[in-house]
């Protein structure tokens, strides 16, 4: 197993537990690769700080914070959903109507709540597959992030775009993804 993943061996274990769907348990949704963040990797986030958090705005990949928080905990459940409990909504692929292109954005949206020129149900739902690939369901889009990183208001922090991409030409090390629950 560890040869056909390609996954560190200290990441078997979580890996093993959180590729099926973590019921009610939060935790991050993070990138196997740490890239240019040895120290916490990248997960995915809410722009913002709980009390002022931007749920109007995109999502995005920053460092992984050392717990869990309203603004980067989810659930993924046995219908696909990558929601975040606290806010009680989910990740969205910004289509229109029921399509989404290689580039979209992804985006909070209420959890099965169509909308005009918006038909969630096929723009929520989430595959995760054995090499830690996030496809978007019935589709071949799978979650990545930016080649790039910049710094947030702190120095320390670093945060990069979070969107959907073409699976086939996706780089493995920004698109293969594991939901951990920190210590």
């Amino acid at each position: 197993m560890k040869q056909q993943l390609g996954l560190p061996f200290w990441l078997l274990p979580i890996f093993m537990f959180s590729a099926q769907a973590l019921g009610d348990q939060a935790g991050h949704l993070r990138l196997i690769d740490s890239l240019d963040r040895p120290q916490d990797g990248y997960c995915v986030d809410v722009v913002g700080t709980p009390g002022s958090l931007r749920t109007d705005l995109p999502l995005f990949a920053h460092n992984c914070k050392p717990r869990l928080t309203s603004d980067s905990a989810v659930v993924f459940d046995t219908k696909g959903y990558i929601q975040f409990k606290d806010l009680d909504l989910c990740m969205t692929v910004a289509g229109i109507n029921s399509v989404a292109l290689p580039g979209t954005a992804v985006v909070l949206h209420r959890c099965g709540v169509n909308s005009a020129f918006f038909e969630t149900a096929k723009l929520q739902s989430f595959d995760l597959e054995d090499d830690g690939r996030l496809l978007l369901k019935n589709t071949n889009l799978c979650l990545a992030v930016g080649a790039q990183s910049a710094t947030t208001y702190s120095p320390s922090d670093k945060w990069r775009t979070l969107f959907v991409e073409d699976c086939g030409i996706a780089s493995p090390a920004l698109s293969r993804w594991v939901f951990s629950v920190p210590d």
